[in-house]
């Protein structure tokens, strides 16, 4: 069985396991979601193992599969690191780079800077998913990943970008028209603008029971870029990230003493391709850029 062996097999069964789904899979390789069926298949002929268990929702790995899903990963991780050996990655830094980053940070910071490292290696191409997410490195669904806490498991390499601070903030126009806030006991009279409970993706997004415990939203939004919006347009105060703010004349900030919340951006790669030249060069650069921004995100520190 080994002597015929089919690598092709071996990838496609890793574009499955990591997407769920045969036409997501597909997409990724190029290739025809029959072919691809095909291929699954014949590697469970080849092994005389039951690899997935098909419904309705899509793949999922069986106890024989998530064996062999350990075993392919070290072989995939095996062949990128000896690719990254032997090419003269000094000269040359070509391919995708996939980065996931939250969608505040990556909108308002992220994405109007790639344009430098795309100029400077004309080979490169980056690819910035920006959403209110976790973003899993072990199945592919980002290269790079910028995350708010340093990931307790998992073969990943991780480091701390920048901490960054967030304060309440409402519109000049809703000032205007609502009670003064003078302290917190005040913010009980106020609206608030938040995120959907069941969709707060990480604790270290769970603002509002540090600001106050009296206070709900009455507004509530999955994303930072949608609450910030919501502010601008007077419909309520809300925690915000100083950097997404920035010099905004329309928002003011409000306790100011009281109410600094300090959060962090971690930078994180897996190990399995870290040492490749596009993902080190890239990483290296989203490092440098925050380094060099590092009073947007802790203002007079």
């Amino acid at each position: 069985m080994t002597e015929h062996f089919d690598w092709d097999h071996l990838q496609s069964f890793l574009a499955v396991a990591r997407s769920g789904r045969l036409t997501e899979a597909a997409r990724r390789l190029g290739i025809e979601h029959t072919t691809l069926s095909r291929r699954i298949a014949g590697l469970e002929g080849q092994l005389r193992s039951k690899l997935f268990d098909r419904s309705s929702r899509g793949y999922s790995l069986t106890a024989q599969g998530e064996r062999l899903f350990e075993h392919a990963q070290t072989i995939e991780s095996l062949m990128l690191n000896a690719v990254a050996e032997i090419a003269d990655s000094s000269v040359q830094v070509a391919g995708n780079v996939r980065v996931g980053a939250p969608d505040g940070f990556g909108t308002q910071f992220l994405a109007p800077r790639f344009g430098k490292i795309v100029d400077e290696h004309p080979g490169l191409a980056v690819q910035l998913v920006t959403m209110p997410r976790v973003f899993s490195l072990t199945k592919r669904e980002a290269d790079i990943a910028v995350a708010l806490a340093r990931p307790n498991t998992g073969r990943h390499h991780a480091r701390k970008l920048t901490d960054y601070e967030l304060g309440l903030y409402g519109s000049v126009e809703y000032l205007a028209a609502h009670p003064p806030v003078s302290d917190r006991a005040d913010l009980k009279r106020h609206r608030f603008i938040g995120y959907v409970e069941d969709l707060i993706y990480a604790p270290e997004l769970d603002y509002l029971p540090l600001v106050s415990t009296d206070i709900q939203p009455r507004l509530s939004y999955s994303s930072i870029i949608a609450q910030h919006s919501a502010t601008i347009a007077g419909l309520g105060l809300c925690v915000l990230p100083v950097f997404l703010v920035g010099n905004d004349s329309r928002l003011v900030r409000l306790l100011s003493h009281e109410v600094t919340l300090i959060r962090s951006f971690w930078l994180v790669v897996h190990d399995d391709i870290r040492s490749l030249a596009r993902v080190r060069v890239v990483s290296e650069f989203i490092a440098q850029e925050v380094a060099g921004a590092r009073g947007l995100f802790l203002p007079g520190k």
